[in-house]
């Protein structure tokens, strides 16, 4: 075993070249091993082996920087840096991360990178700062989309001496890639006539006379003829030298290519084509299915079946029924099809159903140009991708008070970690005003929820964790806007639990042996304040239990309400806001947060004994 010798980049760099191609074999069924059995980010990192195993093999790793855009095509770059014990581990709390941060590895890490668009930014900044080396942000195609990349393409000629941009084009995000930009990517691709011509043309330079006024006619000849005929004259024209494109499995020539690279002064732009999920047939057939996964047989990619209902897929439903009932009303995601429960939505209504990619700016003022002629979109997004639109669902939609559905999927903490942990939303989206933000308890209020928003006409949040509950299909109370549902009367504590957390809170009673009041909160925005008041001026102990930091959600509600009543007195179990919620199996993370119905519960018993 090849991969049993490599403890460093310096070990990788000590190696014969004919001795990559099979070590990159075992780096791809290392991760598939540990994937499998750990859950992650398959068929991107598969893809990805030959050309970060290249980069470290020819350039001089960690003093060259290595950004990429985003993390989960890392894996082989942890593999090389010293972290295959922790590997062993990933996504475990004592194991590796799934993205690339400075917490596990400053040396070879020098940013996070979980986000898409942020990578040649970081690189440019970095550039700045050592002039010496060579900063490399390995960014994909879905990338591009964002407007970040854009905006950090548009600097790299002033600032970009020593960096490389190297795209890798796998023609994927988590879904397809959509939009002009992977099109224009899919030119180039296809554009093979010009390199044929250019070969042609380095071949006569050979045997014509070393003349300079030749040369230098030849070389204004190549430029005018790549503005002719080479899609990545638009990157030529950005002020990045345009490279490519290379066989990003072809691990020998990228070798020979990025070693001649690495001696030209940039910016440079390198566009790599991989196939995602590379080395692994299952992978290959299905990438959406393989790009993120919980666990799967190594073998036969086959995925363990759950019997449970799931948020996404009642999400799913519900968006088809909706438009199946009224013609005016479209969905909207940003490279998240699969994963919010979109696909359906997406075969029923393909000319109501827009994915824009890697822009969750974009989409959210898109449903807002939307809603302001008549349409009514549903925009489904990952909680945590939400944040980074924040301006825009203040500024476009509820200042205009535009009826625009948002359903956030993923709100809550996650195994992948803090980049991906949806437990911020709320501390910017209750402060909207005329803003509604509503938490189902399980699947079937999920779906009651999405036509009550829909009745609202005003601008309204859906946020609702990952996975489901084990309700099944159940009887749901009516709806009333703004107020609580009062799930269980009973005499002790009062349990305000948020969405799924219902499920938490009855544990919570049962091992308390008490008769509590379980309250469904349903509303975060607006607050049933009358519900809470009456139980705090009884003198009963008022605990909240939210997936949610505590500060800006249930707790911060319940906190504003109470915060005139002398008597009132509290408990809040949510996420610890003054620390950065590490990764982590989601029991390893409740345990270390004292989050757990058991914790709860002896908390509560405390509180009761001291009174």
């Amino acid at each position: 075993m090849i991969l049993e010798k490599i403890t460093s980049v310096e070990d990788l760099r000590k190696l014969p070249p004919e001795e990559l191609p099979p070590l990159a074999e075992e780096l791809r069924q290392h991760i598939l091993n540990v994937v499998s059995r750990q859950g992650g980010h398959l068929a991107s990192s598969l893809g990805a082996a030959d050309l970060i195993l290249a980069l470290h093999y020819v350039f001089d790793t960690p003093q060259d920087k290595l950004i990429f855009d985003v993390g989960h095509q890392a894996y082989v770059h942890k593999l090389l840096t010293g972290r295959k014990e922790r590997f062993e581990k990933l996504r475990e709390m004592d194991g590796c991360a799934g993205f690339p941060t400075p917490a596990e590895d400053p040396q070879f890490d020098p940013a996070v990178c979980g986000h898409a668009g942020t990578a040649i930014s970081t690189a440019l900044g970095l550039a700045q700062t050592d002039r010496n080396c060579k900063v490399i942000a390995v960014t994909g195609d879905g990338s591009l989309n964002c407007g970040i990349s854009l905006e950090g393409l548009n600097n790299a000629k002033s600032c970009g001496k020593n960096l490389i941009v190297i795209l890798n084009d796998n023609k994927m995000s988590i879904s397809r890639n959509v939009g002009s930009i992977p099109r224009y990517l899919n030119a180039v691709i296809s554009g093979g006539f010009y390199n044929r011509l250019k070969v042609t043309a380095k071949r006569a330079i050979r045997i014509l006379p070393k003349h300079e006024l030749i040369h230098r006619l030849i070389r204004r000849w190549e430029d005018l003829l790549k503005g002719l005929l080479l899609p990545g004259s638009f990157f030529e024209q950005l002020g990045l030298r345009y490279i490519g494109p290379l066989d990003g499995n072809d691990l020998p020539g990228l070798i020979k290519s990025f070693s001649k690279i690495k001696h030209l002064e940039g910016p440079l732009f390198i566009h790599v084509i991989t196939q995602k999920g590379h080395g692994c047939d299952f992978a290959v057939k299905d990438p959406v299915k393989f790009h993120g996964v919980s666990g799967f047989d190594p073998l036969t990619g086959e995925t363990p079946s759950s019997a449970k209902d799931s948020f996404s897929a009642a999400f799913g439903r519900a968006a088809v029924a909706l438009a199946e009932q009224h013609k005016e009303v479209c969905a909207i995601t940003a490279a998240m099809t699969s994963g919010t429960g979109l696909t359906a939505f997406a075969r029923s209504f393909p000319d109501r159903f827009y994915d824009v990619g890697i822009a969750e700016e974009h989409a959210v003022a898109f449903a807002a140009g939307l809603a302001a002629g008549g349409r009514r979109p549903v925009c489904a997004v990952y909680a945590t991708f939400m944040q980074r639109a924040l301006d825009c669902i203040y500024h476009d939609v509820v200042l205009a008070k535009r009826p625009v559905i948002f359903a956030l999927d993923r709100a809550g903490a996650v195994e992948d970690g803090p980049t991906h942990h949806g437990i911020y939303d709320l501390s910017f989206l209750r402060a909207m005003p005329g803003l509604t933000v509503m938490e189902p308890r399980n699947e079937c209020e999920l779906e009651m929820m999405l036509a009550e928003a829909y009745g609202l006409n005003a601008p309204v949040v859906i946020r609702y964790p990952r996975g489901g509950t084990s309700c099944g299909r159940c009887a749901i109370a009516p709806l009333e806007h703004g107020k609580a549902e009062i799930f269980k009367s009973g005499t002790g504590p009062v349990l305000w639990a948020a969405g799924a957390e219902v499920e938490t809170a009855l544990k919570v009673e049962k091992l308390l042996g008490m008769n509590c009041t379980i309250i469904n909160t349903r509303y975060l925005a607006p607050f049933d304040r009358q519900t809470a008041l009456r139980f705090a001026r009884e003198g009963r102990l008022i605990v909240t239990i939210e997936d949610h930091v505590c500060t800006g959600g249930l707790a911060s509600a319940v906190d504003e309400t109470l915060c005139g009543v002398v008597s009132a007195r509290v408990l809040h179990f949510g996420w610890n806001s003054a620390e950065i919620l590490p990764h982590g199996k989601i029991g390893q993370l409740r345990e270390h947060n004292g989050m757990t119905a058991e914790q709860i519960a002896r908390k509560i018993q405390d509180a009761e004994e001291k009174r």
